[in-house]
């Protein structure tokens, strides 16, 4: 019988592993070349990946909510269908990874739950989903082993583990061979949440993986950033006039519409070229600026989940190329499209809050950057009109722009220069400029 192996591909420079979140063909089915075969998650996107060969599903050696890494076989295609139809039942990951080394603690009494199982470390195996969930909440190694496991021979699954944090008290269990300040230091480092209770009519609902790693990254921005936000108002009529002018045309002419939202990156890759310290991360001590200028777009996706495309090297691009480019990632972030390098490397990003209707707002940076900027809804207001002739009161289209910025690198001169040299570029648009 001639077998294929699967592997989990290369997704990006610096993506190393993915969850596989659901089996799109099962054990025994046939499976055509380039076929969606199995969708993964990153720490990134989510994704489809296509079959490198056609044949019958034989095996699958990762199960759901499992964690492979780049290279990893992930499944087995049999070219034999005949061979194929005797085995029908997915192999477990169980089978296919070695146990961990031996670890010396000893396992809580945490075993009165029904029909589950709990195992002794010695040989027991967790996922490196249940590890990585391990890590993150503090759990000991012997307060991870007094889990009471579903899965096959008492492995621990993700459910389990969640159940048990889920269920655990304010304060994790500390085995007693754990020192006093060891565990003051597991509490000092992540503040337990303060226990919500439920009523009978209210409706629980489960964060989703992407909305679990949004929530995750702000509150890790938050920690690591001191942010400072500055405003300043933008009169962009000749903006808004000058688009009014030419969308037809420039439909016409290039098969795209043209948004706001390019003529906004245009000004902003400016004013980061007359202002390179915005585009910068912080190394411990150490300040990294970065050459390139990778401009990221916070869209919203369908499930009102954000997700940041990032258009690479945003300086080399006119109002053209950044069209194009706005439209293509918005697009394939909305029909979830998006390959993992399309949201790496950014240096610089830009939030559009007015597309809700929001006059301003005060952004979460997105780390590693130092900075971030929200557009607000424009808007016709009266405005004072200063002419030769002298002042007079007209209707002008004006927006806020919200500048926040990591104050430990980004002082409020510079915060305030920059969003203020943004403002100043839309405002000296020119209205009779070819695009």
């Amino acid at each position: 019988m001639a077998e294929i192996e699967i592997r989990l591909p290369k997704m990006g420079e610096s993506v190393t592993e993915a969850t596989i979140t659901n089996w799109l063909k099962q054990v025994g089915d046939a499976v055509a070349l380039d076929e969606p075969l199995v969708e993964v998650a990153t720490d990134k996107v989510d994704n489809e990946l296509p079959s490198e060969a056609a044949g019958i599903l034989i095996k699958q050696l990762f199960q759901k909510d499992e964690v492979a890494q780049v290279g990893d076989v992930i499944a087995i295609l049999s070219t034999d269908g005949a061979s194929a139809a005797s085995n029908t039942e997915p192999l477990p990951a169980i089978e296919e990874k070695a146990a961990p080394a031996p670890v010396e603690t000893a396992p809580s009494s945490n075993a009165n739950a029904v029909n589950t199982v709990t195992i002794s470390s010695t040989n027991r195996f967790y996922s490196p989903l249940v590890k990585s969930i391990a890590s993150q909440e503090g759990l000991s190694q012997a307060e991870l082993d007094g889990i009471a496991g579903t899965g096959a021979e008492g492995r621990v699954t993700k459910k389990d583990i969640l159940a048990h944090l889920a269920s655990r008290t304010s304060q994790p269990i500390v085995p007693q061979a754990t020192s006093v300040a060891t565990a003051s230091k597991t509490i000092e480092q992540k503040p337990a949440p303060i226990p919500v209770i439920a009523s009978g009519t209210d409706e629980i609902i489960e964060m989703d993986r992407m909305r679990k790693l949004i929530a995750d990254h702000m509150v890790m921005s938050k920690s690591v950033s001191p942010h400072v936000t500055s405003f300043v108002e933008a009169d962009v009529t000749n903006i808004v006039n000058w688009r009014n002018k030419v969308k037809k045309e420039f439909f016409n002419r290039e098969g795209e519409n043209i948004t706001f939202t390019p003529i906004f990156i245009e000004a902003v890759v400016r004013a980061i070229q007359d202002y390179p310290m915005i585009n910068v991360s912080v190394n411990g001590t150490t300040i990294i600026k970065k050459k390139d200028i990778n401009v990221g777009m916070a869209t919203a996706l369908p499930s009102g989940n954000l997700i940041v495309p990032v258009i690479k090297n945003a300086d080399r691009l006119n109002l053209i190329g950044l069209t194009k480019s706005v439209n293509e990632l918005a697009n394939s972030a909305r029909n979830n499209k998006l390959k993992p390098e399309d949201i790496q490397g950014g240096t610089y990003t830009i939030t559009n809050v007015g597309t809700f209707g929001n006059v301003m707002g005060t952004p979460i940076i997105n780390q590693p950057q130092v900075a971030i900027l929200a557009l607000g809804a424009i808007r016709k207001v009266p405005a004072v009109i200063e002419t030769p002739e002298g002042d007079f009161i007209g209707i002008r289209h004006k927006m806020f722009l919200s500048h926040s910025y990591d104050h430990r690198v980004v002082d409020g001169a510079l915060g305030g220069q920059f969003v203020r040299r943004v403002a100043d570029y839309l405002e000296q648009f020119d209205i009779n400029r070819k695009f």
